[in-house]
C-alpha cells in the first residue's frame, strides 16, 4: 500500500531542501505541556491523534514543524534540543518560560544566523528558543 500525503518538500539539487523535517517531543502529560507551549510561544496548538498517539502540533505554514506527545521524556535536559522559533524580544520569551514551568539555562547566545538561549520544558527536554 503506498501512503500519499499533502506534504511534497521538493528538492534542491537532487536532495531534501532540509535534513530535519519533523520533531517529535516526548511529554509525560499531553495538556500541562500544551499549556507551557502556547504560553511560551503565544500559540494555539491542534490537538490530534497521530498515529498510536493523541499530539499536539504546533503551527505550521510551510517548512518544519513539529509535535508534542505523550510519551517518556529524556528529563534533566539529556535529549536532543529542539530549537523553537520566536518573534518576540527573548527576554520575554525567558520570562514566559520561568512562568510557565520551565527553567532557562542559559544567557542569550548571538551566532550569525540570530540570536537564542537554551531551557527545559517542564518535563525536563531541552530546549532552545531562536530569535532571527
Amino acid at each position: 500500500m503506498t501512503e500519499t500525503h499533502d506534504f511534497n518538500p521538493g528538492t534542491v539539487d537532487g536532495a531534501a531542501p532540509n535534513a530535519v523535517v519533523w520533531a517529535e517531543i516526548p511529554v509525560g502529560d499531553l495538556a500541562r505541556a500544551q499549556g507551557f507551549y502556547e504560553t511560551v510561544l503565544g500559540v494555539t496548538m491542534t490537538a490530534e491523534q497521530m498515529g498510536p498517539n493523541m499530539a499536539a502540533t504546533f503551527p505550521y505554514g510551510g517548512g518544519v514543524s513539529g509535535h508534542i506527545y505523550e510519551g517518556k521524556p529524556a528529563g534533566d535536559g539529556r535529549g536532543p534540543t529542539v530549537s523553537l522559533a520566536v518573534t518576540d524580544p527573548l527576554p520575554a520569551v525567558m520570562e514566559r518560560v520561568r512562568k510557565a514551568g520551565g527553567e532557562v539555562v542559559s544567557e542569550t547566545i548571538t551566532i550569525p544566523f540570530g540570536t537564542f538561549f537554551y531551557a527545559t520544558d517542564p518535563d525536563g527536554n531541552s530546549l532552545s528558543f531562536f530569535r532571527f
